[in-house]
């Protein structure tokens, strides 16, 4: 009997069963694939700031994306396989055990995940096959009128020239294999525990109460747009501070990929044609458009989005005043707003849009702290961390990125303007909620 030609799928930021380049492509040329995620333990040691790359709030909502894209896996009869160990110890060892010919992965381009390909790529045997593609992009690289070299600095030409001249792909259609593709065991998903964390207090008042997975992404796409049509009023609300429904939310299932930008996209090119369009639903596309530039400008540019002096090549007297970094961490700052941000974030793993805008301000004009630290932080805290977006804001915000008025936010009439009856910092600066 004819062995089974076996393709293996690295899942990476592409945590979703539909819409994904990577899954079709691999499907397409085997009779079996089998997808593989690695927790590497790397991500819960300290960095040269002293923050782990993952604290708990992210870590909870990864492993509930996994658990969920392991049953919609199952649904395409392919079997999902959860390490915590590092890629370079697992491939390998699936490799030999499967006998598999090809590795599919989602392209990257940022300097960890790049050398962490090459070392899997120098341990594993001569005559496995590696295709990556591109998945987490609104607009394909391939499809846009300029090399990505040629990225305009600023975002406005640049969302001009792709709302001009490039079509967004259609949604990829994911079939299932036949059911010989299924492996009768597989590793249990590790538990928040396994990773070294506790359960994390749910708060009442949280601005994401929300569940990571393919399926609660798709339930909240639904939700905002076609249930409760926020959509239609989100350039109003957008800037909001409280609840639920100011804002998408949509942002930390992008981040890991359980929901793709294209979904978001075609799923309000749906609700204009069945309902209405207004600014609010050209919006949430512009807001796709800003996700892309980070890409790009990340693409562009490679290890400069996370040097000092970013891609402006622009030195500043930054300072490492540790007092300074604790109080803004544990909002104790002499500033209430940027202290209710904070204690939010910390205590959810969440922050508004304009918050983290007022807070990153403050951190790196204000008191004049070294950027990079509050971008770390973030990465560790953020349920929806994302790399391009996280140092491409910092870096904006800061005077070395693609800012060219240089910018400082006051925050002061920041929270008078947002946040004018206080009702916000009084949420979150009551000791006795917590």
């Amino acid at each position: 009997m004819q062995k089974q030609k076996t393709t293996l799928v690295w899942f990476k930021t592409n945590l979703r069963s539909q819409d994904s380049v990577v899954l079709q492509k691999a499907m397409e040329s085997s009779q079996r694939t089998i997808g593989v995620y690695c927790i590497s333990p790397n991500l819960f040691q300290r960095n040269q700031f002293g923050f782990k790359k993952m604290e708990v709030f992210r870590a909870k909502f990864l492993l509930e994306t996994l658990q969920d894209l392991t049953q919609q896996l199952n649904l395409l009869n392919v079997s999902l396989l959860v390490y915590f160990d590092t890629p370079e110890t697992v491939f390998p060892l699936l490799i030999e055990k499967y006998n598999i010919c090809s590795v599919y992965y989602e392209k990257e381009w940022t300097h960890e995940e790049c050398e962490q390909i090459q070392l899997i790529k120098n341990k594993v045997r001569l005559g496995v096959d590696f295709h990556s593609y591109y998945d987490q992009f609104l607009f394909h690289p391939d499809d846009v009128p300029f090399h990505y070299k040629d990225t305009p600095k600023v975002f406005t030409p640049f969302r001009k020239i792709l709302e001009k001249q490039t079509e967004v792909r259609p949604i990829i259609s994911v079939s299932a294999q036949e059911k010989s593709g299924v492996l009768e065991t597989v590793p249990q998903i590790p538990s928040l525990a396994d990773l070294g964390f506790d359960p994390p207090v749910q708060l009442p008042h949280s601005a994401f109460p929300f569940k990571g997975g393919e399926t609660h992404a798709k339930d909240r796409l639904n939700h905002y747009l076609f249930e409760s049509k926020q959509l239609g009023v989100y350039k109003k609300t957008r800037n909001g501070l409280i609840g639920t429904d100011y804002s998408s939310k949509f942002s930390a299932w992008l981040a890991n990929g359980s929901l793709s930008a294209r979904q978001v996209y075609w799923a309000v090119k749906t609700f204009e044609q069945q309902h209405f369009s207004n600014q609010s639903t050209y919006w949430m596309i512009f807001e796709l458009i800003w996700r892309d530039f980070f890409k790009f400008i990340a693409l562009k540019h490679g290890n400069s989005i996370f040097k000092i002096e970013g891609i402006l090549n622009q030195n500043y007297n930054w300072s490492r005043n540790q007092k300074y970094v604790n109080q803004w961490i544990n909002g104790t700052t002499p500033d209430d707003f940027v202290n209710a941000n904070m204690i939010e974030l910390k205590k959810t793993g969440w922050m508004s849009n304009r918050g983290r805008q007022n807070v990153a301000s403050y951190f790196a004009k204000n008191q004049k702290l070294d950027w990079r630290i509050g971008a770390a932080y973030f990465e560790s805290v953020l349920i929806d961390y994302d790399v391009h977006s996280n140092y491409g804001n910092w870096m904006y915000v800061s005077g070395v990125g693609n800012d060219p008025r240089d910018r400082v936010f006051n925050v002061k009439s920041q929270a008078e303007r947002y946040d004018p009856h206080g009702k916000f910092r009084k949420l979150w600066l009551q000791s006795k909620l917590f």
